[in-house]
């Protein structure tokens, strides 16, 4: 308001405040000397604000500023006047010492306040100038004490208490806040509040219901202000004015009657205390008719009538606070909550919570009556609204909770139990307003100090603050060792809720930045629930390296290495976990080490954990974790797994978990197996061809979800001897091949590549019926769409695969030649395969043209990638009979892939250039051949041999004689090789 009220009538509202609260501070019963040298003081002030009135105050922002800073302090001063009011005589005893600090404060603030005021505006004042550094100085410098008589009746009762003189029950009273006193008070003043209210409602029924006041009687009206008396006085000839309006008449040098013109010789005047008592009455009466207005209107569901009645309800509470008790007396309190959740306005939500706050201020009864018709509930949803609405529904829960804190406690038990404002308040503490985002943070401090559920509540909603401050209670809980167990098991209770929250990475990293790492280390050495609960909570944490990091860092490492050796199975499989955990995402090692960064003894643990699988009654709960961290641990240092394998003989501890019967056990057991085998597959095939075993593993090849075991078991099959033909055998005949097949369509590309290597033993030349069955399964059609799609290393295993059937296609044309040679007689010739010479398919010769293999592979030589060069370069040299190469070498030209063979020459690794120079050498016994590439060719084999085909090296010598090939073929060209023998 003050940004849009000139500074004129600011002053004059400020005025009034003054007035009001001095005349206020007069009527105090308790500490009077105190309230009273505050009274005489703002009755100085009022002096002084209308000499700057009459001067016309000086309109800057800095005298804005000073004058609302002054017109603050003074409505401090009038709440708490207010505050103390209807107090019970014993309850201001025994706050007296705080009573007397609290005027003094204001009295001081008031002072500052005015100080700033007058020197903004110096020339105005300058003819009070000494009045007002005086009254500033004094104000600023007021020194308070409690009266001698009300501290020696304290210091009897603290004398009777220490003695023992006085019953328990008094003294409980005493040092709670003395509530029985202090109740009685207070239900006979509510009483009397009560009864005063229903005397005048009788007295209005008899006024129109429309109408919303009474208009004064004339008497009431001041003859100099014009407007109703406020403290009337008399003067000797009985006339009667406002006390302030007179004194300002004489204070003119007037020394007659305002209205009659009569001279008085006798300046004196006297308080009409009857005229005060009618005035009274009637504002009262008024007050009654606008709550009754005000009624009508707020039922009215207009959203205009409504604002009326709540703009006329903030009037009556600022006019007089015993209309706090009157509205909620007459219902208005009870209503507005009723019809806060139906308004669809939010401007009129607001004024609605605006308003509530207003009645509620320093009253504890209308606070109770908010909370007794389910307040909160209609409130707190409001918090997640517009910014006004929810700013207003802060500043309300705030006044019910966090004011007069010492009383609250029930309030704020009752707003967690009706309708938890936790997640909308930490909404408010991460936004952008520093004052909103701090009065939320106290409610929020008061909502877990009430309920320890709203601890773990509160770190759902990602504030964790609580959390990490709980921890370290319970761990000092646990040092003390004088402390009762119910505060330890009440702690304890928030960590174990804890362990089940849901935390994503972020949330990790907060609660590791807020110091929980270091309190969790040390419970892990306490008693075995804390260890359990710490190191659960420690693997939650370990999700990312700056999280692991801060772990390794504070030494925790060997201890939890320690704790392995040392403590039951349930702790055993928790350090266990987290050492998995620090090994994951790519970690492996790099984790485990010392608080100097030093490497542990990987050896010597892995050693260690293999030893706990001997175990033969080891849970699984115990036996999961175990052999994961071992995987991950092996996983990233290659000589681990010589140590597992080799020293600690883990492939025979591990095949004996492949019949654990719970499959989690299993699982895990295949991953280490696979990386095992790796090493040392002796042992495993004969293991899996026991009864029943290699049914159970096929199982794992068919679990569709879980890719991870899926790969792990494919993979182990990779690994073992191709020689193991009866394991073989058995895999097809359990339908292991088709699983494996499968596998290649999954989405898993480390399974697919395994699955990939693990068809070789299938794929054996030499053993032709399974390779029927391969292609019979639809394999071949996946070995082509890996040469397009695949990885480098599925292509390149695709490729080596399909070179594998190819071998083997000329004798199977061969073969079903003569059965077919009848049916073909009166075909096309180009239904014969241009490579084998006889009438291919995929199916019956495998033969890799029928497949659309080749263009495939001609693009792996582009490529120029050596891993795919190779195994392409391989399988095209199955098209080209050494005995019979012309059909294989024309094929080879029609698909253009001669030139990029020859290219090999130049960018391939020595072992690449060798299988160039491999198919090249068939290639050349065709004349042909050598006439259309011969001289591409003649460059870049003598830049192999160097001229000198003597030199030694096995690629030196296959160049020369391809390069003699050429020569030999040529029919035109000059001899670059003379005197060669081979």
């Amino acid at each position: 308001m003050a940004d849009i009220l000139p500074i004129g009538t600011i002053l004059a509202v400020t005025i009034n405040q003054v007035i009001k609260t001095a005349h206020a501070a007069k009527d105090v019963v308790i500490e009077k000397e105190s309230f009273r040298i505050l009274s005489a003081h703002l009755f100085d002030i009022v002096h002084v604000l209308k000499e700057l009135e009459l001067g016309k105050l000086n309109e800057s922002p800095t005298a804005r500023k000073a004058l609302e800073n002054l017109e603050t302090d003074v409505k401090k001063a009038n709440s708490l006047l207010e505050k103390y009011k209807n107090r019970g005589r014993f309850y201001l005893l025994i706050k007296c010492r705080h009573i007397v600090k609290e005027v003094q404060d204001t009295t001081r603030d008031i002072g500052k306040s005015l100080n700033a005021l007058c020197l903004a505006n110096t020339e105005i004042l300058s003819g009070i100038s000494d009045q007002v550094t005086r009254l500033q100085n004094e104000m600023q410098r007021a020194e308070f004490a409690t009266c001698q008589s009300q501290l020696q009746i304290l210091d009897k009762l603290d004398q009777g208490l220490a003695s023992q003189k006085l019953d328990n029950g008094f003294a409980k009273r005493y040092h709670s806040g003395h509530s029985t006193s202090r109740g009685s008070d207070a239900a006979r003043d509510y009483e009397h509040v009560k009864e005063k209210y229903m005397q005048r409602l009788r007295v209005i029924e008899c006024h129109d219901p429309k109408s919303e006041s009474i208009p004064p009687f004339k008497a009431f009206i001041c003859g100099i202000t014009k407007t109703v008396m406020v403290d009337p006085v008399s003067l000797s000839n009985g006339t009667a004015y406002s006390r302030v309006a007179i004194e300002s008449w004489f204070g003119s040098g007037e020394k007659s009657d305002p209205i009659t013109g009569e001279p008085l010789e006798d300046l004196s005047f006297r308080s009409n205390i009857q005229l005060r008592q009618s005035i009274e009455e009637w504002k009262e009466l008024n007050y009654c008719m606008k709550i009754r207005s005000c009624e009508a209107k707020l039922m009215s569901e207009d959203d205009s009538s409504v604002k009326d009645a709540l703009r006329q309800m903030q009037d009556l509470i600022i006019e007089n606070s015993i209309n706090k008790d009157w509205i909620s007396i007459g219902g208005l309190t009870e209503l507005l909550i009723s019809i806060l959740p139906n308004l669809h306005n939010q401007e009129v939500k607001t004024e609605v919570l605006v308003t509530l706050k207003q009645a509620i201020e320093g009253h504890p009864r209308n606070k109770d009556l908010l909370i007794e018709n389910q307040g909160f509930c209609h409130i707190v949803p409001l918090l997640a609204c517009e910014s006004s609405s929810s700013n207003a529904a802060l500043e309300l829960i705030y006044e019910i909770v966090v004011e007069e804190s010492g009383q609250n406690v029930d309030h704020t038990r009752e707003l967690s139990r009706q309708c938890n404002p936790i997640c909308f308040l930490v909404a408010i503490l991460k936004g952008t307003e520093p004052v909103l985002a701090e009065k939320a943070c106290e409610i929020l401090q008061k909502l877990v100090d009430v309920d320890e559920e709203n601890v773990i509540i509160a770190a759902k909603e990602e504030w964790y603050r609580p959390l990490v401050d709980g921890v370290i209670q319970v761990l000092e809980l646990m040092i003390d060792l004088n402390i009762t167990q119910g505060p330890k098991s009440t702690k304890m209770a928030i960590l174990r809720s804890s362990v089940h929250l849901e935390l994503e990475e972020d949330n990790t990293k907060i609660l590791c930045g807020l110091g929980l790492i270091p309190p969790l280390l040390e419970m892990a050495s306490a008693d075995l629930e804390a260890k359990e609960l710490s190191l659960s909570m420690l693997v939650k944490l370990l999700t990312c390296s700056e999280n692991k990091r801060l772990f390794s860092a504070a030494g925790a490492v060997p201890l939890i290495v320690d704790l392995m050796c040392s403590s039951p199975f349930q702790i055993l499989a928790k350090c266990s976990e987290i050492l998995e955990k620090l090994s994951s995402n790519g970690d492996g090692i790099k984790f485990l080490v010392d608080a100097n960064d030093t490497q542990l003894n990987l050896k010597s643990l892995v050693e260690n954990m293999l030893a706990f699988l001997q175990h033969s009654r080891l849970p699984y709960t115990v036996l999961r974790p175990v052999l994961r961290s071992l995987f991950k641990i092996c996983e990233s240092e290659s000589g681990l797994v010589k140590t597992a394998v080799l020293t600690a003989g883990g492939i025979s501890l591990v095949l004996n978990l492949l019949d654990h019967s719970d499959s989690e056990t299993r699982e895990a057991a295949i991953n280490l197996l696979f990386l095992f085998s790796s090493h040392e597959p002796l042992g495993v095939a004969e293991f899996l061809l026991k009864p029943r075993r290699l049914e159970a593993f096929i199982g794992l090849l068919e679990n569709t979800n879980r890719s991870d075991v899926q790969k792990a078991a494919v993979g182990l099959l990779a690994n073992l001897p191709k020689s193991e033909v009866i394991l073989t055998s058995k895999l097809i005949e359990l339908e292991g091949l088709k699983a494996i097949i499968e596998i290649l369509e999954s989405d898993n590309t480390e399974a697919k590549e395994n699955a990939l290597s693990a068809l070789f033993r299938f794929t054996d030349p030499t053993n032709i019926e399974a390779q029927k069955i391969v292609v019979e399964l639809g394999a071949y059609s996946l070995l082509v769409d890996f040469l397009k799609n695949g990885s480098v290393t599925a292509k390149a295993r695709a490729a080596a695969l399909i070179g594998d059937l190819s071998m083997r296609s000329s004798e199977l044309v061969m073969t079903s030649s003569t059965g077919q040679w009848c049916s073909c007689f009166g075909r096309a010739r180009a239904n014969i395969c241009p490579a084998h010479g006889g009438v291919c398919t995929v199916k019956g010769t495998f033969c890799l043209l029928e497949a659309k293999a080749l263009p495939e592979l001609v693009k792996l030589l582009h490529g120029e990638v050596h891993a795919t060069a190779y195994e392409a370069i391989q399988t095209l040299s199955t098209l080209v009979e050494k005995e019979s190469p012309r059909r294989g070498a024309h094929v080879l030209h029609e698909s253009g892939v001669v030139v990029p063979i020859l290219e090999v020459l130049n960018w391939g690794s020595e072992s690449l250039k060798v299988e160039a120079l491999e198919v090249l050498e068939k290639v050349f016994m065709v004349t042909e051949m050598v006439d259309r590439y011969g001289s591409t060719a003649r460059l870049a084999l003598v830049r192999l041999t160097g001229r000198s085909i003597h030199e030694d090296g096995h690629l030196h010598r296959k160049a020369a004689k391809v390069l003699l090939l050429i020569e030999r073929h040529s029919r035109s060209s000059i001899s670059f090789v003379n005197g060669v023998s081979f």
